[in-house]
């Protein structure tokens, strides 16, 4: 499971790469559970047959799916990664999931424990191409109590017990998993599959385009 990641909000990059602008000033560089980033989603307006509404947006919101029946905010903290296998039943996603709510969550790396020493360490898990992840997640939307309208999101996972690179993560007798990344042709497919087509997009990256980094200091 990502619990914490690095988006991407280099204009220029969100540009080149996943086609959207106008990312606010001032977001972090890192995240984790119920901090805010960048997500690009189908316009509210693709729709309406006017060229000059573009097909994507990019809104900014928690990292962490928050229902819209939610009290507080605070289940971002639990709320990052959906299982594949059980989004559609989630109280949390299953709203989500039948609305076809998809987004795509563009990230330059992702942070899991290697634990082939015998101890977690955090490794930097990058595209060995040099390209940003589009992460295949769902979006809610959440008004809290004061009447301020809060954009959320959450990362699809899929079984990873098979995969030649992600296989070597997270501790030796838990279930292997990964987040879905998709491939830059299937952005717009995504983002305008419905619900009965999601499942087509939740796939498995190639092993041979990731790669790792561990801290110098791990390395001794």
């Amino acid at each position: 499971m990502c619990s914490h990641y690095d988006p991407q909000t280099d204009p220029a990059r969100l540009r080149t790469y996943f086609g959207v602008e106008d990312l606010p000033l001032g977001l972090k560089d890192s995240l984790w559970p119920g901090y805010h980033g960048p997500f690009v989603r189908k316009h509210e307006f693709a729709d309406v047959g006017d060229e000059a509404v573009p097909f994507r947006e990019l809104l900014v919101g928690s990292f962490g799916l928050i229902p819209h029946w939610s009290k507080d905010a605070t289940i971002a903290r639990r709320t990052y990664n959906a299982r594949s296998e059980t989004v559609h039943e989630k109280p949390s996603y299953r709203d989500a999931w039948r609305l076809a709510r998809h987004c795509i969550i563009p990230a330059e790396a992702i942070y899991e424990p290697d634990w082939r020493s015998g101890k977690a360490v955090p490794t930097r898990i990058t595209r060995a191409d040099g390209k940003p992840m589009g992460i295949a997640g769902l979006w809610s939307v959440w008004k809290a109590p004061t009447s301020d309208v809060t954009h959320s999101f959450t990362m699809l996972t899929i079984n990873a017990d098979d995969h030649p690179f992600m296989r070597q993560y997270h501790k030796p007798d838990d279930e292997k998993r990964m987040v879905v990344i998709l491939n830059e042709g299937d952005y717009d497919a995504w983002l305008a599959a419905p619900a009965t087509a999601s499942r087509e997009f939740l796939r498995q990256f190639p092993a041979d385009n990731m790669a790792g980094e561990q801290p110098q200091q791990s390395l001794l």
